[in-house]
């Protein structure tokens, strides 16, 4: 389904989010490093790495791998509709439609701010997380099915399902990490006033629906833009995207624009009650 055109008032200035093609270097010198953020703590353990959780200190609700192919989940439409829902159960702090749409009126509808000073390198991603880990292969090790790792906690085989476009993958270089309010968009929503040590908590936030694995295809057609802009090509998923941005922008006291929120009701309409 064709994304929404922004309003003629609004001019759009995409952000595409850069791929990780140096995520191994930059893992290993965030292990290096002390990043000594006042953090809260929470014993994560999946499959045995147990993680040291990064929180944002004031919100109110809080590999290389062998090559693989893509191939598009078959069957009928309620059988795609269970495997998202079953996707999406997965990700963490999820609302049900009713919270989500209680939030959505509680939250400040502003003007988008500047792009101005904003950079990547103020929303430092990837944290190490514990026993090896960062959050990246914990987002990985979260969202796939017998995923396997090798002894620096990088996957090196598994499946992975891609919620946006319903499509299924074996190799971790086809996927990315997704922000689901993206990096970019949070800084033009309030952001920008945050601390460096909160915007990293933000970027890295394993306690509510901010990170979610979906096809690198995908990811860099979002890029930065918000759901008025951009919506999961597969319909099925509105529900729970819609769930998920609207609940990280109430944690964060993010603002939505008018047509971030008219679009954001509507998918949020096509929950099932």
């Amino acid at each position: 389904m064709a994304a929404c055109a922004p309003s003629a008032s609004r001019v759009h200035n995409p952000i595409v989010e850069p791929e990780e093609a140096k995520v191994r270097t930059v893992k290993h010198e965030q292990r290096r490093r002390t990043w000594g953020l006042p953090v809260a703590v929470l014993a994560v353990t999946l499959t045995g790495c147990s993680a040291g959780l990064v929180t944002r200190p004031t919100p109110d609700a809080s590999g290389v791998a062998p090559k693989g192919s893509a191939t598009s989940t078959k069957g009928s439409v309620a059988g795609a509709e269970g495997g998202q829902a079953g996707a999406a159960s997965k990700l963490p702090g999820l609302p049900t439609a009713e919270k989500a749409r209680t939030a959505l009126d509680g939250l400040k509808v502003a003007a988008q701010g500047s792009i101005s000073g904003y950079s990547r390198a103020k929303f430092p991603q990837w944290s190490s997380q514990g026993d090896s880990c960062d959050t990246r292969e914990l987002v990985l090790q979260r969202d796939g099915t017998d995923v396997q790792r090798d002894d620096e906690c990088r996957p090196v085989s598994g499946k992975w399902l891609s919620v946006y476009d319903n499509k299924t993958f074996t190799a971790t270089a086809d996927l990315g990490i997704d922000h689901t309010v993206p990096l970019a968009n949070a800084w033009r929503s309030g952001a920008d006033t945050w601390t460096q040590d909160e915007r990293e908590a933000f970027a890295n936030d394993l306690t509510h629906p901010q990170l979610l694995t979906a096809s690198t295809a995908t990811t860099r057609s979002k890029g930065d833009r918000s759901p008025d802009e951009w919506q999961p090509p597969l319909q099925s998923y509105w529900c729970a995207y819609a769930r998920s941005w609207t609940i990280v922008k109430a944690t964060y006291k993010l603002t939505v624009t008018q047509d971030e929120k008219a679009m954001l009701t509507k998918m949020l309409d096509t929950c099932t009650p």
